[in-house]
């Protein structure tokens, strides 16, 4: 993605996800058969297809973060104490306030009593999940300091790390659910801890051997895999 501008796949993205939720519900009323196929293909409840598009997703853009940057953040500590408190205390909180009110109390004459709780177990696990990758297409669009949002998404990566099990945990608890901790323990490992490793091993290792503009022609290149690999998640989502 160039700096300057936004190309046509970026400019229009919202327009390709509108596209790819259109095409997801199609398949799924069409084919009923693919859905349960990917349910298949799931270890621990955590989707196998869905991990290797995360990972195309976030691996380019863990090999974006310097975590030396973070120390210079304290400079500017609002955006990030603003950023943690919604992230961590407000949102997974309020998803699961909202999502309690429509699909336990507004809309429970509608849904099955176990399908209720299956969307819930759900909504609390995407409120406590911060999405880690494509801050950095919102924070051009809006023309704000790429640096400095960096520094935000690199901080909640390793919040995520720490936070993540517990709330879900007591959300879920408080609703009578079953805690899946392998589940949620394998998802921070899979999702955060290793494209993590990877990315930052990766960055190291071509700063070393090759310098910083190899490393941001590389980076240039695979951002178009990253917002690509996002929208097949919109349909499974």
């Amino acid at each position: 993605m160039s700096e300057d501008k936004l190309g046509f796949f970026e400019k229009y993205l919202s327009v390709w996800v509108a596209l790819c939720i259109i095409i997801g519900v199609a398949i799924g009323k069409l084919f009923p058969a693919f859905p349960h196929f990917l349910s298949l293909l799931e270890y621990e409840h955590v989707s196998l297809p869905v991990a290797i598009l995360i990972w195309l997703m976030i691996y380019p853009m863990m090999m974006c973060i310097d975590f030396s940057s973070i120390v210079n953040a304290t400079k500017k500590p609002k955006g990030l104490v603003l950023t943690w408190v919604v992230n961590w205390i407000i949102k997974p909180f309020s998803m699961y306030l909202i999502a309690s009110t429509f699909l336990l109390i507004l809309f429970s004459q509608w849904i099955p009593f176990e399908l209720q709780r299956q969307y819930l177990a759900g909504a609390v696990i995407l409120g406590a999940a911060p999405c880690t990758a494509m801050e950095f297409v919102w924070s051009y669009l809006s023309k704000g300091d790429s640096g400095y949002t960096l520094v935000q998404v690199a901080s909640n990566d390793l919040i995520i790390l720490f936070a993540f099990v517990p709330i879900v945990s007591i959300l879920l608890g408080i609703s009578g659910l079953t805690v899946p901790y392998l589940t949620l323990v394998l998802s921070v490992v899979l999702f955060v801890v290793i494209p993590l490793s990877l990315g930052y091993m990766t960055r190291i290792i071509i700063l070393q051997k090759k310098g910083e503009i190899v490393l941001q022609k590389i980076l240039k290149k695979m951002s178009k895999i990253t917002v690509i690999a996002h929208l097949p998640q919109v349909d499974h989502k």
